[in-house]
């Protein structure tokens, strides 16, 4: 059988470096604690920092830093403090939580009176649904008549009208090309209207 000893678990290792700090009653630097962790736990050096860093999170092993340098220490009697406050602070969660449950409980339940599956009000939902029905079905047939739409109307004939000003506009600039063409050229009404593709009954809009 094989003489190597078993590797140490996280747990196994987080118990062991708090034990040394306990059993030391010193301060240490990580330097000075990685030989000491290696040597007397067993624990490998390249993994001190590691386990060092989930005591600290934990509030189990206080670190200070002073200068350049972290320090970190833990005594007996300040591991039980800290896990007596996480303790009572879970407790506090709990019975916040707790609380919590029975007051969305009594919510839920106040918020089903006047829900409750009965006739009247199974008769009711129905109506509702009819009512949204025919509400669709008159907004379906009120497109239908948009075009009737006094206001459509109303915008459709101002429409017209600034429509049938810029042709009229267009048809006198028209016409003052052919009195130039006239004056200028000596060109009759009908060759200026057969040379520009312009129809015979081309005039303006009344």
């Amino acid at each position: 059988m094989s003489g190597r000893k078993k590797p140490l678990s996280q747990q196994e290792k987080l118990a062991k470096l708090l034990e040394l700090f306990h059993e030391s009653r010193d301060v240490w630097i990580l330097k000075d604690l990685e030989k000491t962790a290696a040597k007397e736990k067993g624990i490998v050096g390249n993994t001190v920092k590691e386990i060092l860093d989930m005591l600290v999170s934990d509030g189990l092993v206080t670190q200070e830093k002073i200068g350049i340098s972290n320090f970190f220490w833990s005594f007996p009697g300040a591991a039980a403090a800290t896990k007596k406050r996480q303790r009572e602070e879970l407790e506090s969660e709990v019975a916040s939580a707790k609380q919590r449950k029975v007051q969305l409980d009594s919510d839920f339940e106040a918020a089903r009176i006047g829900r409750e599956e009965t006739e009247e009000r199974s008769d009711l939902l129905v109506r509702v649904k009819e009512a949204q029905a025919r509400l669709s079905a008159l907004k379906t047939e009120l497109v239908q008549f948009k075009d009737c739409d006094p206001a459509l109307i109303d915008a459709k004939e101002k429409a017209a009208v600034i429509a049938r000003d810029a042709a009229n506009r267009w048809t006198d600039n028209v016409f003052c090309l052919q009195s130039y063409c006239r004056d200028r050229f000596g060109m009759d009404a009908a060759t200026f209207c057969r040379n520009f593709q312009i129809p015979e009954e081309f005039d303006h809009i009344a």
